[in-house]
């Protein structure tokens, strides 16, 4: 048996015994075993590539509108920065967006609440409000800031109620609180602020007067005068003392109660308004005397 396995061995074909150490010398005898597979590796590659373009090219890939170059780079842009910037609370955005709306919704409530009492006849109850909203802004904002609420809030009464309800606001109410705020704002002491606003006060009463006189066709101010001098004669008569007052006597003796109104008005309206805005937080603003600081 032996014998016959030796010369099996020895009668087996070249073709069929493949060395292993043949292998690595002649790479290219696998093309001649296998002569129909042809392997082509760059070809392939090719076509892989090819494909891939032709894939992409059919969708076409658009950047978004809210996004730019550096945002794509993972940063955001300086004016966005710049931006987010002007939002805190100290911007200058910030503080401009602040200020129109305190002033647009003070002017808003200023005139809703005027219309209101003077439409159910109770103004002489909130007649000592009237002037603080536009104090309040000029000492927040400045005087330009009070400026121009009272602007908007005479023109938000023209358009509610007519021009006779804005031209009484602006004399009886808006001039003297654009007069107190400005001086407050300049940091001015009551004994001065306290004749201006008198002044203020007055003209805007004897204003209120003749725009009165002017819509009723009627001269309240002589009617006014006409009335005090025949109270006096009657008065002079019952005393005893036998004088007619003179009308200049009349007319100055008009002039100087409408001054001790106007300031007794005013000074009142300093104590509440400071008394108010040192509840608000606004006490270093304020030049107040010293009996009213031992007193709050």
């Amino acid at each position: 048996m032996n014998n016959n396995v030796l010369k099996f061995q020895h009668h087996q074909p070249s073709h069929l015994r493949i060395s292993q150490t043949t292998l690595p010398r002649h790479p290219t005898s696998l093309l001649h075993l296998f002569p129909k597979l042809s392997f082509r590796p760059s070809s392939f590659s090719l076509s892989k590539t090819s494909r891939s373009f032709k894939f992409s090219s059919l969708s076409k890939v658009e950047q978004p509108v809210y996004f730019d170059d550096e945002e794509e780079r993972g940063g955001p842009s300086n004016e966005s920065v710049v931006e987010f910037e002007d939002l805190v609370q100290n911007g200058v955005v910030y503080r401009e967006t602040l200020r129109l709306v305190e002033c647009s919704m003070f002017a808003a409530v200023t005139g809703l609440v005027y219309f209101l009492s003077n439409s159910l006849a109770i103004e002489n109850y909130f007649g000592c409000f009237f002037s603080l909203p536009i104090v309040i802004s000029s000492m927040r904002w400045g005087v330009a800031c009070g400026r121009k609420q009272l602007v908007a809030t005479v023109l938000l009464l023209f358009v509610l109620s007519g021009p006779v309800k804005a031209i009484n606001y602006l004399l009886t109410h808006g001039i003297l609180g654009f007069v107190m705020g400005a001086l407050w704002r300049s940091g001015a002491d009551w004994t001065v602020t306290i004749p201006l606003c008198t002044l203020a006060r007055a003209i805007g009463l004897v204003g209120y007067v003749l725009t009165t006189s002017f819509l009723i066709r009627e001269n309240i101010l002589a009617l006014i005068t006409i009335n005090i001098h025949a109270s006096l004669s009657y008065i002079f008569a019952a005393v005893g003392i036998n004088l007619i007052p003179s009308m200049n006597f009349i007319y100055t003796l008009f002039g100087i109660l409408v001054l001790l109104n106007s300031a007794s008005f005013v000074f009142l309206l300093h104590l509440l308004y400071s008394l108010f805005l040192t509840r608000m937080g606004m006490k270093t603003s304020l030049r107040l005397p010293r009996w009213f600081k031992k007193a709050i």
